[in-house]
């Protein structure tokens, strides 16, 4: 088969040691992302399949009629609204979802709280400018961190990843704090923390609010600039979930306004994010260019899934199909 990887922006996927898998087939690396529909159809118009490094680049339906070619998509990890799978199964195309795990995003959150908490990268940048335990040469901004241990650590979204997170805020000695969906307020409680009153006390209450929620329809835009008014104005706000979870420019108004405190961000509306991106203009924001997932052994676990994938179906022996409809109407 013919394959394109795409979206390897530190060309990492073939000094993976699951590449070896594709062995045999013609396979393409594309290190950049393609600029506009157009660009994109013309890229990968010559491509047997594809394999996407999460929500890197969207399918539409647009795209897709202009890919003759195209028998399978293999997604690393889930299918998250960013491939118009309607559209891939009239035409026959084939979608193969992977897994993925929750330990790399749950760890980087983990450093970001810390790293923010104690204001570790603006110290080590100014100390080596010469500045000897100095957070900011703005005296407003010029404070000593604090530590985490008899703090709120609340957590909205109680998965694989908030349940991780929670236990590293419990390691801490942290008040673990919890909202989300019934079902995850009670698992939660099962595991020996507490559920917020309401969504109300979950803002109020926190000194480091961490979301972790899917995005959809119903979180899309979900946290208000009310919710954020609600927050202590030392208080951190953690999103390695997805921007979109935030009323779009209320994160940045909201730290301008001095609630919350500080963020700290590993997502952004689109990617890779513009060097003018508000948010990296706010001295009080520890941003990081989407690293959650980006981690060796993250990779081996997403990439070996999907060229397995691929694998299988030039086989004859498709596995993880979400659309099993688009099996065999292509030749």
């Amino acid at each position: 088969m013919k394959i394109a990887v795409i979206d390897d922006f530190q060309d990492a996927v073939r000094q993976l040691d699951c590449f070896q898998l594709l062995h045999g087939h013609e396979v393409k690396v594309f290190t950049n992302s393609a600029r506009g529909a157009g660009q994109l159809a013309i890229r990968l118009a010559p491509f047997d399949a594809l394999v996407l490094i999460r929500e890197r680049t969207a399918l539409s339906r647009q795209v897709l009629a202009r890919l003759p070619n195209l028998r399978l998509i293999s997604q690393t990890g889930k299918v998250s609204g960013h491939i118009d799978v309607s559209a891939a199964t009239e035409r026959g195309i084939a979608i193969a979802e992977g897994i993925g795990s929750p330990v790399a995003p749950a760890e980087l959150t983990w450093a970001l709280i810390m790293a923010a908490s104690r204001r570790l990268v603006p110290y080590a940048n100014n100390f080596r400018d010469g500045l000897w335990q100095t957070a900011s040469i703005n005296p407003v901004l010029n404070g000593v961190g604090r530590s985490l241990r008899g703090r709120t650590l609340a957590i909205w979204g109680y998965g694989n990843i908030g349940r991780l997170v929670a236990g590293y805020g419990r390691a801490f000695g942290m008040r673990v704090l919890v909202w989300g969906s019934a079902a995850g307020r009670a698992a939660a409680e099962s595991d020996g923390y507490e559920a917020a009153a309401s969504r109300e006390a979950l803002f109020g209450e926190a000194d480091v609010l961490s979301l972790h929620l899917r995005l959809g329809d119903a979180t899309r835009a979900i946290v208000t600039a009310q919710d954020l008014a609600r927050m202590k104005h030392d208080a951190l706000l953690v999103n390695t979930s997805r921007a979109e979870l935030l009323q779009e420019g209320a994160l940045e108004a909201a730290l301008r306004a001095g609630r919350p405190g500080m963020a700290a961000i590993d997502v952004y509306e689109s990617e890779p994010a513009a060097p003018d991106h508000p948010l990296l203009k706010i001295p009080t924001v520890l941003a990081t260019p989407h690293l959650g997932y980006v981690e060796q052994d993250s990779y081996e676990t997403y990439f070996r899934a999907a060229f397995e994938n691929i694998v299988n179906y030039a086989a004859g022996k498709p596995t993880g199909i979400l659309n099993p409809e688009a099996l065999g109407k292509r030749p």
